[in-house]
């Protein structure tokens, strides 16, 4: 994360000075921002790893309910017949138990706490309340915030959520043999272990690569599936069609991108001070237009 907003820091002056307009560096600066979230999120659940294993120990699978059930009267409160009387700043309290259910739930499958039975029960109740809640209760359909939408389900995240990670969960639990029996060959375990060792680095870098061919085709411009508005069936198939060079980049910008994936506690301390310093002021200029 720390790599990714320096270069973009000192990419930023850059681009501006070769012509690139500057709406197209703030949407750009916007898209790489943006999915760094989840890396907050992930170090704040995983800091509460001691307190699910606990939880999951005396509790069982059931450790995962109050979560799902403090994230169900929050948004009972906020979207419900009394909204107008909340105040905005209520739906923060789902952060915590919204993106914490998911991880609650691996730890007791972790713990050998849920089984095929529990997994059965997660895939089906997730699956009904995720369907309830869409046509029943008129959620956003998309799991991101949409521009145009009043509400959204991530930001902070709605009961939506904890739905559809109960019906994943379920389905991982109940596929995992299904799914280990054929890991088991080497063809098809290798490229597993990549992305996995890579799972970070393709978070942190996969917009860059999609701007490294959006931005200079912009130039020249509307082509579709890259510069052009996603609004046709048409722009669907273009997409596509971009994808392997979008993974081209990717790999080639993950290469360079590992020096600063690596340990930093021998760097010199005016190189980690310069890049603390222009990630940080990379991450306040694209909040701030975010």
């Amino acid at each position: 994360m720390l790599g990714v907003t320096a270069v973009w820091a000192l990419l930023l002056p850059v681009l501006y000075a070769a012509g690139v307009p500057g709406t197209t560096l703030r949407t750009g600066s916007t898209l790489v921002i943006q999915p760094l979230w989840f890396v907050g999120v992930y170090v704040g659940v995983t800091a509460l790893t001691p307190y699910c294993v606990r939880a999951s120990r005396r509790m069982g699978a059931w450790a995962a309910a109050p979560l799902v059930a403090s994230v169900a009267v929050v948004d009972f409160l906020r979207y419900g017949p009394y909204a107008e009387a909340v105040p905005s700043w209520l739906s923060l309290l789902n952060l915590l138990p919204g993106w914490l259910f998911a991880y609650q739930l691996g730890v007791c499958w972790g713990e050998k706490r849920i089984g095929g039975r529990g997994g059965a029960v997660l895939l089906a109740g997730g699956t009904v309340l995720f369907a309830a809640l869409l046509v029943v209760f008129h959620y956003p359909a998309s799991m991101v915030g949409v521009p145009g939408e009043v509400r959204t389900n991530s930001h902070p995240p709605s009961l939506l959520v904890p739905a559809l990670a109960a019906a994943q969960s379920g389905a991982a639990i109940l596929l995992r043999d299904r799914i280990g029996r054929l890991l088991r060959r080497p063809a098809l375990w290798a490229p597993v272990v990549v992305i996995n060792l890579s799972a970070m680095t393709i978070l942190c870098w996969h917009q860059t690569a999609m701007l490294a061919a959006a931005v200079p085709a912009s130039f020249l411009g509307t082509v579709p599936g890259l510069t052009g508005a996603p609004d046709s069936l048409g722009w669907i198939l273009a997409r596509v069609a971009w994808l392997p060079v979008f993974a081209g980049l990717l790999i080639l910008i993950g290469r360079y991108a590992r020096a600063f994936e690596a340990p930093w506690e021998n760097a010199p301390a005016a190189r980690r001070a310069a890049a603390g310093v222009l990630a940080a002021g990379f991450a306040v200029f694209a909040l701030g237009l975010a």
